[in-house]
């Protein structure tokens, strides 16, 4: 059905992750759009996607896509990193309509403009490391840049698990970044190319030392779907629901933890009750 331009506006944005990491690109778009409404779909069923093949990875994007445009979204917003590098020409041409956008070149954008001697190191998925999606990203935008790109995956446990500062954690970071930031001409620039590891960047930065700048992709992505909105004239009418009143939240697993484990991400309160529980799995493609 085809709506008016002024129904349109009014539908919410659909935002879509593996698991509860997309809620630091969800709390950012909020402060960037606090107009607006959000459908938030966490596949915590089937996290991460970081470790599975290509083509799963695309199916379950689909899936997960899917369910948020029946709900009636007006844009989509793939706040996975993993997603974003390996399912958006797939989604893209799923739905050539719907206005969609990922977290990769938003993040490799910043990631640029932040480095003084473009040596930059992105931590990500095992997934979204394969793909070389930012190191693409961010040589397309800075040709002669210096890309060090690691697989991190212990970091999407410690985040799910709300294990975000301590000692543990530093030393599971300095294992993985130790080596990297203590050679000779070390990266000036940490890029977080998942968005779960923005709750451990304080362990990061004293692992990394407090002269590289850390870069996640959350504002620069609420930033780049302001002005897609604004340009289509999608942009919401002022409305007077904020925070967690202008959300809805979908899990396919584990409501009780995924309400325990939000509240790292958006740093307040979420009740169990207000997690919706569903089932993609059937989701027709």
């Amino acid at each position: 059905m085809n709506l008016s331009l002024e129904n349109q506006r009014e539908l919410p944005i659909g935002v879509f992750d593996s698991g509860v990491g997309g809620l630091t690109v969800l709390r950012a778009l909020q402060q960037q759009l606090p107009a607006e409404r959000y459908l938030y779909l966490g596949d915590t069923a089937r996290l991460p996607y970081g470790t599975k093949s290509p083509d799963t990875i695309v199916r379950y994007s689909l899936q997960a896509a899917g369910v948020l445009v029946k709900r009636g979204v007006k844009c989509l917003v793939v706040a996975c990193n993993t997603a974003s590098s390996t399912a958006l020409e797939a989604l893209r041409e799923r739905y050539p309509q719907l206005p969609i956008i990922g977290v990769v070149q938003p993040g490799a954008q910043a990631g640029c403009e932040a480095s003084v001697n473009g040596r930059i190191a992105v931590v990500a998925t095992e997934g979204t490391v394969r793909g070389g999606a930012y190191q693409r990203a961010i040589t397309a935008i800075r040709p002669n840049a210096e890309v060090i790109a690691k697989a991190c995956p212990l970091f999407v446990a410690l985040a799910e698990e709300g294990w975000v500062s301590g000692s543990i954690v530093e030393s599971i970071a300095q294992r993985y970044l130790g080596e990297i930031f203590s050679s000779p001409e070390p990266p000036d620039t940490l890029l977080l190319g998942c968005t779960h590891f923005p709750v451990i960047r304080p362990a990061l930065q004293a692992v990394v030392g407090s002269k590289v700048t850390i870069v996640d992709s959350a504002q620069t992505t609420a930033a780049a779907l302001s002005s897609l909105l604004m340009s289509l004239g999608l942009l919401c009418s002022a409305r007077s629901s904020t925070g967690l009143e202008s959300v809805r939240f979908m899990a396919t697993d584990g409501r009780e933890r995924f309400a325990r484990v939000a509240a790292y991400f958006l740093e307040q309160h979420i009740s169990p009750e207000l997690v919706e529980l569903i089932d993609i799995g059937l989701t027709d493609l």
